[in-house]
């Protein structure tokens, strides 16, 4: 195992640092939630490697069968997250991090690796001109430019649940589902609390905190989706912005 990187252990995850936010020197409540999610989810197969440096260069992955999203599929990886930023950006890294998982997973005899993409890169999803350039291809869609890709070991591909194409709830009023897996997302969840409450608009925020409730999604989810008037709009994270847009509508 390459020394430049590490990866978490149920032992080494109260002491390293997680690279998603690492500008916090205060306690975190976004960090200490992502910990105790991810504490459930390494006996499962789970990995984090990053780089053993205080940097935001890390890949997330996990058995698809265990993983929180609205996908199928038998013997796949689901690539959650591939961070490279900053100065560490164009010196290999994410190269170094996709080739540890293709190993990893042709290793363990997987069929292959998949992750959520778009025809228009989104901000809160990997790069998807990065994968496609390992060899990834879509093999899914939705009718509102969300793709499934997947780099196949043995022609065998995953799909996007039923219940995703979807798109809809019987709810009007703005409603988020979201789970812990991302340290931003807390954040998140209190300033669209705030920003509802001191203008009265009525939210639903629905925590999806089971695998079971994650697989079963009318939406696509990487650990956020948002519907409004009982359509889908995104799996970006909000800004207040971004909730005035979505409210015009």
């Amino acid at each position: 195992m390459n020394s430049d990187f590490v990866n978490l252990t149920t032992e080494n995850l109260v002491n390293e640092h997680l690279c998603c936010i690492i500008r916090s020197k205060k306690p975190h409540p976004g960090i200490d939630a992502k910990r105790q999610w991810l504490l459930a989810r390494l006996n499962e197969g789970h990995v984090f490697r990053k780089l053993n440096e205080k940097a935001t260069v890390f890949i997330e992955y996990a058995p698809l069968e265990t993983a929180w999203v609205p996908i199928t599929g038998d013997n796949y990886y689901y690539l959650y997250c591939l961070w490279v930023s900053g100065s560490h950006k164009g010196k290999g890294y994410g190269q170094s991090l996709l080739s540890y998982c293709v190993a990893d997973a042709k290793e363990k005899g997987k069929s292959g690796l998949c992750m959520l993409g778009a025809k228009k890169q989104k901000a809160w999803l990997s790069d998807q001109s990065f994968v496609k350039n390992f060899g990834f291809e879509v093999v899914d869609n939705t009718d509102n430019g969300y793709e499934l890709l997947a780099l196949s070991f043995d022609k065998t591909t995953p799909k996007f649940a039923q219940t995703v194409k979807k798109q809809e709830i019987e709810s009007k009023e703005l409603t988020i589902y979201y789970d812990m897996q991302c340290p931003y997302i807390y954040q998140n969840i209190e300033r669209i609390k705030q920003y509802c409450e001191e203008n009265a608009v009525p939210v639903s925020l629905i925590q999806v905190d089971t695998l079971k409730k994650a697989k079963e999604l009318l939406c696509v989810f990487n650990n956020w989706g948002v519907f409004y008037k009982g359509k889908f709009e995104t799996v970006n994270l909000l800004d207040v912005a971004y909730v005035k847009r979505i409210l015009k509508k």
